[in-house]
């Protein structure tokens, strides 16, 4: 069994800048419909939760080894929490096509924020 790993750390403010300067272009380049409803929903923590999202797409694309790029699109790496608050990643596309080449087994991902930063681990289990 082989474990992969990748983590990311972004600043929350260079996350809501963008936001604020790009749109719903760049959210919706960024991040799935589902991520979306689920940070608009946070209210004031809704740059946390987008910058969070971000660093774990960026930490499970370092865990394949390619980061975004080579047909890995974001939206390709879905953040998503389970009934209990439980962030999981869902893999689509390149994602998915990615994930299964490796023979991958699991993916776990943890997310975490400050005020300021905010930083995201992941974790894949190959055969």
């Amino acid at each position: 069994m082989g474990v992969l790993c990748g983590i990311d750390i972004i600043e929350i403010d260079r996350v809501k800048k963008t936001i604020d300067r790009l749109g719903q272009a760049f959210v919706n380049k960024v991040f799935t419909a589902s991520e979306i409803e689920y940070c608009e929903g946070r209210k004031a923590l809704k740059y946390k939760c987008f910058a969070a999202r971000f660093a774990a797409k960026e930490a499970v694309a370092k865990a394949f080894g390619t980061g975004i790029a080579d047909g890995l699109s974001w939206t390709d790496i879905e953040i998503l929490n389970d009934e209990g608050g439980k962030p999981f990643v869902r893999l689509a596309g390149k994602g998915l096509q990615m994930y299964e080449a490796l023979g991958a087994t699991d993916i776990s991902v943890s997310l975490s924020h400050s005020e300021s930063y905010a930083v995201a681990c992941a974790v894949i289990q190959t055969k």
